[in-house]
């Protein structure tokens, strides 16, 4: 497991200097979604179609995004065969962010960023909700003294992962043909272009309020931004919203690790290791006294060093 380290050599870059620019491809992609949305969804709306996208979204997103693409490619909080990991990662390029290497790239930087004393608003997310929409769903930002970015050869040279990062968005040219095989033009209005346009729209959301104040029970002294809770998320957001526990343990597999916080990203994990499909399976990090974290009690603010233990098998 490699906790708090990530694919970027910082040394000389400025997480704060630079300016947010206009993404054309990126911007195409989602504005070119919502825009079918606005003139095809309502045209096409039947109660199966409806059904099949909230089946294909939630599916896609829990497998292929939270569990394969976040816990398992990113973050590396379990090992498992080869074709179960390409395959998750395929069901994550479905979701329709980014390819593989574009999704490694993107969050290890922000993550990075975030965690340096000071950063732009465009990875802190401190600008209002319109703007910080506009800017993450039609922008990118150009830093002043670029990070490097590299990402190591067992994944660069991965043709799966090649071929995947270079036909992102052609994948989903076939599920659109197999959705319009057996459902016609409304199952490929909502099973491709409301799926991924609130996929990518869902995502942000949860990454705006989990990067802004809010209830979580440690600190990253270090780090510029801060994460938080969402409570009562859990189920919806396959347990992405438990994100200040995230940026307290990102070794762990398990990210909702309190009573009451649930993680359908971890229950998969969970399955998967009694299949004897996962193994090494990361938990939080149980020294007696650490530097790079403090707890913050639920009556008082005062930091106090954390302790665990935190559940690891249930």
């Amino acid at each position: 497991m490699r906790p708090n380290v990530f694919r970027v050599n910082s040394a000389g870059a400025d997480p704060s200097a630079g300016k947010v620019v206009w993404a054309p491809a990126k911007s195409v992609w989602n504005m070119g979604f919502l825009l079918l949305i606005v003139v095809l969804a309502p045209v096409y709306v039947t109660p199966g179609a409806i059904v099949l996208f909230a089946f294909l979204t939630y599916t896609t997103l829990l497998f292929g995004h939270s569990v394969g693409m976040h816990r398992l490619f990113i973050h590396q909080t379990f090992d498992c065969p080869k074709w179960l990991e390409r395959l998750l990662v395929y069901v994550g390029v479905l979701v329709g962010m980014a390819g593989p290497f574009g999704i490694l790239r993107v969050h290890d930087i922000r993550d990075w960023a975030q965690r340096e004393p000071h950063c732009h608003d465009f990875f802190a997310h401190r600008r209002s909700l319109a703007v910080d929409a506009f800017w993450q769903l039609n922008c990118r930002f150009e830093f002043e003294r670029p990070p490097a970015f590299a990402i190591g050869n067992d994944i660069a040279t991965d043709p799966w992962y090649v071929w995947m990062e270079r036909t992102w968005m052609l994948q989903q040219i076939p599920i659109a043909c197999l959705l319009y095989f057996l459902g016609g033009w409304p199952w490929v209005v909502w099973g491709v272009f409301v799926r991924v346009f609130v996929s990518n729209a869902a995502h942000w959301t949860v990454t705006y309020l989990t990067h802004n104040p809010g209830p979580g029970n440690w600190i990253v002294p270090s780090a510029g931004v801060q994460a938080s809770n969402l409570a009562g998320c859990g189920l919806i957001t396959m347990g992405e919203c438990w994100h200040n526990n995230h940026h307290a343990f990102p070794e762990s597999a398990r990210i909702g690790l309190l009573p009451g916080q649930t993680d359908p990203g971890w229950w998969v994990v969970k399955t998967l290791r009694r299949l004897g499909l996962a193994s090494r399976v990361g938990t939080p990090r149980h020294e007696a006294s650490r530097g790079d974290i403090v707890q913050v009690t639920a009556t008082q603010e005062t930091p106090q060093e954390t302790q665990g233990p935190w559940p690891t098998s249930d």
